[in-house]
């Protein structure tokens, strides 16, 4: 029974990773950008939920759907990146999660705020051998049903595979014929709505604060590199399996190796595998 609670909260905490990780490797695999920022979108998503409710009184439900949507029309941003060497898209990025994070900070402070479970998810749901909060089961299954369905759409739809193409072969992609450019806002839109998506969900579960993003955006990194740059299963399936290695090194394993374990996989994957898990290697056909 306790194994069966350790993955199930692997599994949560794997979705947060699944879906911030899929955002970033559709943003890099099109743009060719490390969007550092994408952390702090998702701490937006947090704070723009804690705000509507502050302010408005509107509910969860509102947010889920309000915040991701007016966060992923932000395309001021992807304008600039698009022209920059890749080190200074670093620099912009980081500078701006920097302003994010002060911005924050100057209207709620540095300290964390509670955010209220929606009602009718605050109770427990009995899966026979062990009772889970429904809460962390609602999140589970909307992040494999958008998983999913963003799948569906890259497999399934023309528009979806030219974005797949441009996302894993965007040179190939480019030589015959397809204006990659004209997809750039719209996936840049996209991947930030997923982060700000993830950050709406996470505030009931998590403190909402000014650094939240800060704190899981380098694991989301390493979760992408493990995976594969670029690729949109890789990125989905590390982020899941990483979540679990999380939860059973928490529970069975030192906390040393519970702080550390994503980055000692990144390091074993670049060292044996340098293009990721599911990546392709430099000039594979």
């Amino acid at each position: 029974m306790g194994l069966l609670t350790h993955t199930f909260n692997g599994l949560v905490g794997g979705s947060f990773y699944a879906l911030l990780a899929l955002g970033l490797a559709v943003i890099f695999g099109m743009l060719r950008v490390v969007n550092f920022a994408h952390g702090a979108f998702y701490m937006l998503g947090a704070v723009g939920a804690f705000f509507l409710l502050d302010s408005f009184g509107l509910s969860f439900w509102v947010a889920l759907l309000v915040v991701p949507v007016v966060l992923g029309l932000e395309t001021t941003v992807i304008r600039r990146l698009s022209t920059l060497d890749p080190l200074y898209n670093f620099l912009l990025t980081f500078g701006l999660t920097l302003i994010l994070q002060d911005v924050v900070k100057a209207r709620y402070g540095s300290q964390s705020n509670p955010y209220q479970a929606p009602a009718g998810l605050g109770g427990t749901v009995d899966f026979g051998l062990f009772d889970f909060p429904a809460y962390r089961v609602f999140v589970f299954g909307l992040a494999v049903a958008l998983c999913v369905a963003v799948w569906w759409v890259l497999t399934r739809t023309r528009v979806g595979m030219v974005v797949r193409a441009g996302t894993e072969r965007p040179e190939l992609t480019r030589a015959l014929g397809i204006d990659v450019g004209r997809w750039i806002a719209p996936v840049f839109g996209f991947g930030v709505a997923l982060a700000a998506l993830a950050g709406v969900l996470a505030a009931p579960m998590r403190a909402v604060n000014p650094l939240m993003g800060g704190d899981l955006i380098i694991g989301v990194f390493a979760v992408v590199v493990i995976g594969g740059l670029g690729s949109v299963f890789g990125s989905v399936a590390a982020g899941f399996g990483i979540g679990l290695l999380q939860a059973w090194s928490e529970a069975y394993g030192p906390a040393l190796l519970a702080q550390t374990l994503i980055f000692l996989v990144m390091a074993l994957v670049l060292l044996f595998r340098p293009a990721g898990l599911f990546g392709r290697e430099e000039g594979a056909a």
